[in-house]
Formats: C-alpha cells, structure tokens, sequence
C-alpha cells in the first residue's frame, strides 16, 4: 500500500482544466491484515464517509462507504 494520496477530481471541475478542485483520501491497511498481501481490508476516512476496500483489487476494484456512524456502530458489533 502507498503512503501517497489519491487524489480525484471534482465533478463540478470544468472539462477546459480551469476551476479545478480536487480532494485526496489517504488509504490505510488494516492492522488485522496479513503480511502475505492477502486479506488485506484498506480504510479511508473525510469527515463524512468512511470508505472501505480489498487492497487486493484496489484501486479498480469495488469499495464501499458509510458513514462514520453506522460504521462505528458495525465495529462496535464486531467487538460485543
């Protein structure tokens, strides 16, 4: 997994490259993923959604998104 950003483009950006606004999420593997590059679940966070993908797939591949209080209640299930 990268350290770098990704970084997407708005989509009320301009097709001519001017008023341009982009915004970045910064992917973090989870501390239960394996060293062999399996299994891996990658997480990042904005203020509104957390976003959630297999690294194995990434950065193709599907992703799902919550917000932080649902996800915050499915980790919680996880831990009771």
């Amino acid at each position: 997994m990268s350290d770098e950003l990704v970084w997407f483009k708005s989509s009320y950006s301009d097709t001519e490259g001017s008023n341009c606004v982009e915004v970045a999420l910064a992917w973090r593997k989870s501390t239960y993923s394996d060293t062999e590059g399996s299994a891996c679940v990658e997480l990042a966070a904005t203020p509104s959604t957390i976003h959630v993908r297999d690294s194995k797939v990434a950065p193709v591949g599907p992703q799902l998104s919550f917000p932080p209080a649902v996800f915050g209640r499915f980790i919680g299930s996880l831990r009771s």
